[in-house]
């Protein structure tokens, strides 16, 4: 387990450092319920995915928001790679493959654990708390990453991004217990729908005609893809649709504090940002789990201690959020928020694919032209101002 967490601990270090990372597993072992399970092999690493390359310092790439489609990646020098941000490939390899691990380990310990009708919140809790001693970690490391040095005054402003945090994870865990990966994945898609809404009615900004002509295509596509959904669960689309409430309140409510005089001075870094509200959700989150789940905490303990398939995957399953969102941060500061957005949309292609083939869910036709309609809509929302704005 500690060779394994070490290199879960690389996903979120070549934030920092370009590093090779790999991983392999052991042969794969069925729950109950089928669900292969992934167990490692003491954290051996072999075959890695992506090796260290070496630039001349410069970052030719040039990747934003204002880029056409063809100056969108720019790569300049004499070899292929000469020139290359490595640094930010990186980003993006491992936010990629973090999103996917968590999914496959997340609905792994979900499972173990009973489902929607077991522990989906304490799990959705402790994985805040695994991201939280990392988090703690960097600080008191040697040269690790230096400390923010906000106040009272920071902490209060940042309370409603980490309750919007707590709300959007929590809400996703227990959609994702409820239902099929693929099926929740579809649904958080959808998640522009609710931003927009949200910003032109309470925010007061503005969404252009173009955009929302946009918004039907996903709904259009997210309930094409519910019709064939084998796994269909109400609660589980209500919850991953509390889910993108939440987390289109935590883009505005974010937006808003990075926008405070001296606030992001303080916090330092991304990565500060992150930690202090990831440490905040999980205080907050505390409550939340002793009034939904506080009785059965003892039946928890002891499906802890004796089943490895829930201790294993609800460690790596934080590890891998903590990572990946830290990353995905990362990549919106190097980028853009089009250049992010569009990412994004292949992510989600990627993930739902994946994870269905990997735990056996399904994959109808409809289903899966559903998912091309609402995840094709979601890109069209993405890019479709640039678009207009290029034809005026």
């Amino acid at each position: 387990m500690k060779g394994f967490t070490s290199v879960l601990a690389c996903l979120v270090l070549s934030a920092n450092a370009v590093s090779a990372f790999g991983m392999t597993f052991a042969p794969k072992t069925k729950l109950a319920n089928g669900v292969k399970n992934f167990i490692p092999r003491g954290g051996h690493i072999s075959s890695p995915l992506v090796q260290p390359v070496g630039v001349d310092g410069k970052s030719l790439v040039s990747m934003n928001s204002e880029a056409s489609s063809s100056d969108a990646l720019t790569v300049k020098g004499g070899g292929p790679l000469s020139g290359v941000d490595v640094p930010l490939m990186m980003y993006f390899a491992f936010w990629y493959l973090g999103n996917y691990f968590y999914n496959i380990t997340n609905k792994l310990a979900l499972k173990a654990a009973g489902g929607s009708s077991g522990f989906p919140m304490t799990i959705s809790s402790l994985q805040l708390g695994v991201g939280v001693i990392y988090a703690l970690f960097m600080w008191v490391a040697p040269d690790a990453r230096k400390r923010p040095t906000i106040n009272v005054d920071d902490v209060i402003k940042m309370l409603p991004v980490a309750f919007c945090a707590l709300g959007a994870h929590s809400a996703s865990v227990f959609a994702l217990s409820a239902g099929a990966v693929s099926f929740g994945q579809i649904v958080k898609a959808s998640e522009p729908v609710f931003a927009a809404v949200l910003s032109q009615f309470v925010y007061k900004k503005k969404i252009s005609t173009a955009k929302w002509a946009c918004l039907p295509i996903i709904i259009g596509g997210v309930v094409l893809a519910s019709v064939k959904e084998l796994d269909f669960a109400f609660s589980a689309l209500i919850a991953a649709c509390i889910a993108n409430l939440f987390a289109a309140f935590k883009g505005n409510e974010n937006k808003k504090l990075m926008e405070t005089d001296g606030v992001k001075d303080r916090l330092g870094s991304v990565g500060n940002q992150f930690a202090v509200v990831s440490i905040l959700a999980f205080i907050m989150s505390i409550p939340l789990l002793i009034v939904t789940e506080g009785k059965k905490w003892g039946q928890f303990v002891e499906l802890w201690n004796t089943n490895p398939v829930i201790s294993f995957n609800l460690i790596a399953s934080g590890l891998y959020f903590y990572g990946y969102n830290e990353l995905a941060t990362m990549t919106l500061k190097k980028t853009g928020a089009v250049t992010q957005s569009v990412a994004n949309t292949a992510k989600r292609v990627i993930v739902i694919v994946g994870v269905a083939i990997v735990l056996g869910e399904s994959l109808d036709p409809i289903k899966l032209l559903g998912c091309g309609i609402g995840i094709g809509g979601v890109l069209l929302y993405s890019v479709i101002d640039s678009l207009v704005a290029k034809k005026e």
